[in-house]
């Protein structure tokens, strides 16, 4: 019933913002035509389905025409999305200039408008598939010499499903290869989806050589079934799984706890309990969501690496991942004797677009 109720409610949310846009386009070009407006309803209608209707195909097919028709309605909530807010800010200034008795030539402005948000869209999927690299420093107390100048490669929220796969997988394969990391950390939502061929959309990253490793923590997109099908594929590939473990290399703890277990204050404090911390060693807590922040450092953890929030992966969600997550939804912070880093991902989820965040793979340079 909460699953009929959700997709209810994304349902309706998703009428009534294409109904708002059909009636903005009606009002701001002056549409009469009665074969006009109908075809231009039955075009709303259809596209106000789309998503749900794909989803629900993406999440027990996965072949080429459901990857397509899925891909183009995840963009078409990205361009739509923009168009909204086109037709909101249009409403808005035309309210003013009626207000203020301004000449306003509706059809202009609208027609400027939509013009802004197909740019900016256009813009949102290029940038959204031009993955930066991002560099970090970090001074960790005690490490030893054999640590200092070695670097770690952070990768998270890839994504890997219907929109993103094989071909992703392999550029995010090849430009870590590049990087010559001594150890990769892969932080959760590797996947996207179960209709997906698990072993075969990870196998570039199996081709990742570090001297060190690779290991590989669970996300929330892991963990909304059961996680055996991912975890079983990810061990196949050879990296090592941290569920709710510590492992140690040359000095460092490097700990990994599960999305699922880890979620609540509470059992997220006894996981941690229970890997009897070294305090006089450094060490790396890999946690897919920043949250909590006040346990890791009451357990004396040196260095957090998180995910999830895509630092809100389009334009204005930016603002509401940074008060939910109280300023830690992206970047190296402190807090208290703890350091922190949020990435905003790698990939992304929903439409394959980011406006006003950036897909990175971070580069961590110990100290």
């Amino acid at each position: 019933m909460r699953f009929i109720l959700f997709v209810g409610i994304i349902q309706s949310v998703l009428f009534l913002g294409h109904w708002f846009f059909y009636r903005t386009l009606v009002r701001f070009f002056g549409l009469t035509n009665p074969s006009v407006l109908l075809t231009l309803r039955a075009a709303m209608a259809l596209l106000s389905v789309s998503l749900v209707t794909t989803s629900f195909l993406a999440f027990r097919y996965s072949n080429l025409p459901v990857r397509l028709l899925y891909t183009a309605a995840a963009s078409w909530l990205g361009i739509f999305y923009m168009l909204l807010l086109a037709a909101i800010i249009a409403w808005v200034l035309y309210g003013f200039a009626r207000f203020l008795h301004l000449p306003l030539d509706r059809r202009i402005l609208i027609e400027l408008l939509i013009g802004i948000a197909l740019a900016a869209s256009v813009y949102g999927f290029i940038n959204a598939g031009t993955i930066r690299v991002t560099r970090i420093s970090v001074l960790l107390p005690g490490l030893s010499s054999q640590w200092k100048s070695r670097t770690a490669v952070w990768v998270s929220d890839t994504h890997l499903g219907q929109v993103r796969n094989y071909g992703f997988a392999r550029k995010i394969a090849a430009m870590v290869q590049r990087l010559r990391p001594d150890v990769v950390f892969i932080g959760g939502d590797l996947y996207d989806g179960e209709a997906v061929d698990v072993d075969k959309v990870i196998e570039p990253l199996s081709r990742i050589s570090a001297p060190l490793g690779t290991y590989f923590i669970t996300g929330n997109h892991e963990e909304f079934y059961d996680n055996t099908l991912y975890l079983q594929a990810v061990r196949r590939a050879g990296m090592k799984v941290l569920f709710n473990e510590k492992a140690e290399l040359d000095g460092v703890q490097i700990m990994g706890v599960d999305y699922r277990d880890a979620r609540r204050e509470g059992d997220f404090k006894k996981i941690l309990e229970k890997m009897n911390i070294d305090r006089r060693k450094p060490s790396i807590l890999l946690k897919h969501v920043p949250v909590h922040l006040h346990v890791a450092e009451e357990q004396g953890i040196s260095l957090q690496l998180s995910g999830h929030t895509h630092q809100g992966q389009v334009f204005l969600f930016r603002w509401i991942t940074s008060r939910v997550y109280q300023g830690y939804d992206y970047g190296l912070k402190r807090f208290g004797a703890l350091q922190v880093y949020t990435s905003s991902g790698t990939g992304t989820w929903g439409p394959p677009m980011r406006l006003d965040t950036k897909p990175e793979i971070v580069v961590i340079e110990f100290k």
